[in-house]
C-alpha cells in the first residue's frame, strides 16, 4: 500500500525538518505539506527533505486536510503536526497494525503517553472538557479528542460527512468515523512529545469554537451545510 503522510504547516521552520527526518524513508510513501503560505523557511526547508509542497491560501486547520486528502495519491493517510510532537516513527507500526487488524481508521491518543510538559494545565482542561461534552452528545468513548495524528483508507472519505474549515475538523473526522457502522475505527495510544517552536493555537479561543461546533453538530446540523464531497477521488 501507498502511504500519503499530510502535514498543515504555518511557519515551523524551528521544528519541520526534524519532523521530516523521524518519518521513516519508503518508495510507497509520500510526503506532503499543506502550507498556509508561511513567511518563514518552512516550505524552503521541507522541499530540501523530500516533502511535496502544496500551498494553501485559504486559512484553516481543516482546510488544509480537505486539500491534502483531495492531493494524496496514497491508499493510506497518514496526518501529523509540523511541531515534532507526534510520533512520526511509527507511522509504519500503525499501517501494519491497522492492515493486520482489518481496521479503517486509527485516531492517535496523545494523553496516556504524554511526555512530561507536553500539555499546559490550561490545555489539558481544554482537552478534558471537549472530550467529555463529544462522549456525551455523540455517544464515543474516546479518550483524545483532539489529537491530530490519525491512520486511515482514503476510501472511507466517501462516508464522512466533514463540514468543518478550522480546528473542528479533528474532532469532527473522529465522530464520524466512530459513529458510522461501516467504519472499523479504534483508539491506539502513542507517545507525545513537547512541542518546538511557537505555537499557533489559541487555547482559550479555539477550545470555544470547538465546544460550539460539538453542539451544532449534534443539535444542529444543517447549519454546517452538507459537508465535503470526496466520493470524486475515492473509488
Amino acid at each position: 500500500m501507498k502511504v500519503s503522510v499530510i502535514i498543515p504547516t504555518l511557519n515551523e521552520e524551528e521544528s519541520i525538518g526534524e519532523t521530516l527526518d523521524q518519518i521513516p524513508g519508503s518508495s510507497e510513501t509520500e510526503v506532503m505539506i499543506i502550507d498556509g503560505l508561511s513567511t518563514d523557511r518552512t516550505r524552503e526547508i521541507a522541499s530540501s527533505k523530500g516533502a511535496r509542497i502544496i500551498e494553501e491560501k485559504r486559512r484553516g486547520y481543516g482546510r488544509a486536510y480537505k486539500t491534502g486528502f483531495r492531493e494524496a495519491k496514497g491508499d493510506v493517510i497518514v496526518t501529523l503536526d509540523g511541531d515534532t510532537t507526534y510520533p512520526a516513527e511509527l507511522i509504519p507500526k500503525l499501517v501494519a497494525q491497522m492492515e493486520s487488524e482489518g481496521m479503517d481508521l486509527i485516531s492517535c491518543d496523545r494523553i496516556r503517553k504524554a511526555e512530561k510538559g507536553a500539555f499546559t494545565t490550561t490545555h489539558a482542561l481544554g482537552n478534558w472538557v471537549l472530550k467529555v461534552t463529544m462522549n456525551l452528545l455523540f455517544g464515543t468513548r474516546l479518550n483524545d479528542s483532539q489529537t491530530g495524528m490519525w491512520v486511515f483508507r482514503k476510501r472511507i472519505l466517501k462516508d464522512l460527512k466533514i463540514t468543518s474549515d478550522g480546528m473542528p475538523m479533528s474532532e469532527e473526522i473522529k465522530i464520524e468515523a466512530f459513529r458510522n457502522p461501516k467504519i472499523k475505527a479504534k483508539e491506539v495510544s502513542v507517545p507525545y512529545k513537547v512541542r518546538k517552536g511557537q505555537k499557533s493555537l489559541n487555547t482559550w479561543k479555539d477550545g470555544f469554537k470547538n465546544e460550539i461546533f460539538l453542539f451544532k453538530k449534534r443539535f444542529t446540523p444543517r447549519s454546517l451545510g452538507p459537508g465535503e464531497d470526496f466520493s470524486d477521488i475515492v473509488s
